[in-house]
């Protein structure tokens, strides 16, 4: 396992990348319906579609409920697999409408109950229910991805296979319980893994190699 502790790992992340302000949206509609969208696709794709569905004010839950599908899914189109996201777009903000009334009265409900909520609701899978509520709910909850789970096995050795579950637990367990940390943080992985801890990494340009279990098995070879 690596040697910086975790704490350790994200003030160094933070020195090079800032504070990320991250996630970009200005509702929890807005939040949420990205989060949604984001599947499967870069978040410059799904950018564009929230500039569609601004641009004709439909970019709201009670919007979306409302929607006609076809008129949906043209608006979506950019973020790929644009026909079952528009499906699920629209089930979801008929099922907040049909059972809440809107996400504020929903994400009222304790992290437990939201979460499972969430899960139960098709389309919807953990690192979806968890970024709704992280960054639109505010419940604090580590968000997992692709970008967290290969630096964390690069970095520290985590096995690729490891259950969602288990590495967020393994996250959780060893930084402060802060909703504002565990947001910034997982912005800071996914930085990271962006622009450096790629799936064929720039390991000499990466800002904290000097700290890696990868980098270094790599040198010493």
């Amino acid at each position: 396992m690596g040697s910086l502790p975790m704490l350790g790992l994200y003030e160094e992340l933070r020195k090079n990348f800032g504070y990320r302000h991250w996630w970009p949206g200005e509702t929890e509609d807005e939040i949420t319906i990205g989060a949604i969208l984001t599947q499967q696709v870069s978040w410059t794709n799904v950018e564009k579609a929230i500039k569609n569905l601004k641009e004709n004010d439909m970019l709201s839950l009670a919007a979306i409920a409302d929607a006609n599908l076809p008129e949906l899914e043209r608006l979506v189109r950019p973020t790929g697999f644009f026909r079952q996201k528009a499906r699920r777009l629209r089930n979801f903000a008929q099922y907040v409408a049909r059972t809440h009334g809107s996400l504020g009265i929903m994400f009222r409900k304790d992290s437990a109950g939201l979460r499972k909520e969430l899960l139960d609701i098709d389309g919807v899978g953990p690192e979806t229910a968890d970024s709704i509520m992280l960054y639109a709910a505010g419940k604090r909850i580590f968000v997992i991805d692709a970008y967290t789970r290969r630096i964390m096995s690069r970095m520290y050795g985590t096995p690729d296979d490891m259950g969602y579950d288990e590495l967020q637990e393994y996250i959780s367990s060893r930084i402060p319980g802060s909703t504002k940390l565990y947001n910034d943080f997982h912005a800071q992985f996914v930085e990271l893994g962006k622009n450096y801890c790629r799936t064929k990494p720039l390991c000499d340009m990466c800002p904290v190699k000097r700290h890696c279990s990868y980098y270094k098995a790599q040198m010493q070879g």
